[in-house]
């Protein structure tokens, strides 16, 4: 029996580099070696082809990036056109996200594959879905059971945005076992300093910094599958 090890990435917000930091832990895993996978249960703001399918831009950006070779159907259940958060864009499109057909989707991925990487959709206050059923970010993540890392920009106000979605989650018993930083700049006083004070008033590693246009992820393979339970 296939026993997969899950890792979910949570960011800070909307557009601090989630989707580019998973492409880049999916692409470590990949030249490892390793048998990896991408999931993610509900994507919007996507592209619709004038035949009128819609293009999941996240899935197929991390397949292009990380070069695993997992079929785009498998990567996302639900995509939508609007670019707003799923709750918002499932129901102007008519299309609710189901628990139950998240949970068998997923579960489809993890017997075909070792290693699972998760991304979230937008923050973790995100609502998935709040018509006759209240589905929120947080509830997949401990429906998955899986652990988590966190993604943040390196910029101006990501100690509060670090600060606050770190205290959230631990209030919510989330495992987080590192923080990302995105766009870092190395000797950049604020970025430095950013990452210093986040790790002081979080108690949380620094993981990785990710500089922009980086093509790899500068963290140990053995540390990094350490973080997959």
């Amino acid at each position: 029996m296939n026993i997969t090890k899950k890792l979910f990435v949570v960011g800070t917000g909307t557009d601090v580099g989630k989707t580019y930091a998973t492409s880049l832990i999916i692409k470590k895993l990949h030249d490892a070696g390793l048998n990896a996978a991408y999931y993610k249960a509900a994507m919007s703001g996507n592209t619709k082809t004038a035949n009128g399918k819609i293009i999941p831009g996240d899935a197929c950006f991390v397949k292009k990036m990380s070069g695993i070779k997992q079929p785009i159907h498998e990567m996302c259940k639900y995509v939508y056109e609007m670019p707003a958060s799923p709750h918002l864009a499932s129901r102007h499109e008519k299309n609710y996200v189901d628990m139950h057909v998240i949970e068998e989707s997923f579960k489809k991925v993890c017997e075909k594959y070792d290693y699972v990487t998760i991304e979230g959709s937008g923050g973790i206050v995100c609502p998935i879905r709040l018509d006759g059923e209240k589905i929120m970010l947080e509830y997949i993540i401990k429906i998955f059971g899986a652990p988590s890392v966190i993604v943040a920009d390196s910029g101006l106000g990501t100690i509060n945005n670090v600060v606050l979605t770190s205290e959230y989650m631990k209030q919510k018993r989330i495992h987080i076992g590192g923080i990302i930083f995105n766009n870092f700049s190395p000797g950049n006083i604020i970025h430095e300093d950013n990452a210093a004070v986040c790790e002081q008033m979080t108690g949380i590693p620094i993981i990785a910094k990710i500089k922009r246009d980086d093509k790899e992820i500068d963290i140990d393979i053995k540390k990094l599958v350490s973080l997959y339970e």
